[in-house]
């Protein structure tokens, strides 16, 4: 097990965003102590999410996404165990989603670094599969122990584990000097160290956020308006009554002309004259007898 880094640990004296990763409850307000765990976290969580990706927008991006997620659950989060792991989740998920690669922006690779060596090393890291990714930069990297590594990557120890030696032999197998736990950590953070990445201020972070949840907030709206004004529209306009619809007018052929009124036949003659000469009411007229 290797120690965890200057990164992820505490000084002497906490600070107040230490004392909150601690589990301890400062005397802050909620934007108070949001700051102070943003500035205790943000510019580690950067680094190491640009292991993870090798692409410095998208780490800056997937760690401003996390914090600003995380303002919007700030209740939930500030009573969290560990708000820095519950941030650190969030961004490596975002980092690490497939749909990154349907956005034009991420679709040409970015500048390597100047380093043969790390630039070597960093290759080696995205080589591998996303998980093992993943679970190499939280144990040797960040220093987490193996069943923080396995919670965090919503695994059993044992397949943690197994994903750490098969991600350690291979990269071993493309640089065999890392081949050691120990100088494989100290190179992922020179790697990540020297790529001088930034973290956007707070502050900033938290304006995107509370922007985010009004623009939300108004579509969801507008959205329950529209399906209200069209149930409305819908339940006025709608008939009352099954009403069955009309046939289409179509041409009747086959039929034949009427023929003209003529003179009568000696046998439609003699037929007039019997009608003429019976009764005009009577049994007969209703049911006629037979012949």
């Amino acid at each position: 097990m290797t120690t965890q880094s200057p990164e992820s640990t505490a000084p002497q004296n906490p600070s107040p965003a230490a004392r909150l990763t601690t589990g301890q409850t400062p005397s802050l307000t909620p934007a108070q102590a949001f700051d102070a765990l943003y500035a205790f976290c943000a510019p580690a969580l950067v680094r190491q999410t640009y292991l993870l990706t090798g692409r410095r927008e998208l780490a800056r991006e997937s760690v401003e996404r996390a914090f600003q997620l995380a303002w919007q659950r700030w209740p939930e989060v500030a009573r969290d165990r560990d708000p820095a792991g519950w941030v650190r989740a969030v961004a490596y998920d975002c980092a690490l989603s497939p749909w990154h690669r349907f956005r034009p922006r991420y679709r040409s690779p970015e500048p390597p670094p100047a380093d043969p060596a790390d630039r070597a090393l960093l290759n080696a890291l995205l080589g591998l599969p996303a998980s093992y990714r993943r679970t190499l930069v939280l144990y040797d990297g960040v220093g987490l122990d193996l069943p923080e590594t396995a919670a965090e990557t919503e695994a059993s120890t044992p397949a943690a584990a197994n994903r750490l030696i098969h991600a350690r032999e291979a990269v071993a197998a493309l640089l065999p000097e890392l081949a050691d736990p120990e100088t494989l950590h100290r190179r992922m953070l020179e790697l990540s160290s020297r790529e001088r990445l930034r973290a956007e201020r707070s502050t900033t972070v938290r304006t995107g956020s509370e922007r985010r949840n009004v623009f939300w907030t108004r579509a969801a709206i507008a959205f329950t308006v529209t399906i209200i004004g069209a149930t409305t529209l819908t339940l006025r306009t709608a008939p009352t009554r099954y009403e069955a619809p009309v046939a289409p007018a179509r041409a009747v052929q086959g039929v034949p002309p009427p023929a003209g009124l003529g003179p009568l036949s000696r046998q439609e003659q003699e037929l007039r004259t019997k009608l003429h000469r019976s009764e005009a009411s009577g049994p007969e007229r209703l049911a006629p007898e037979p012949k």
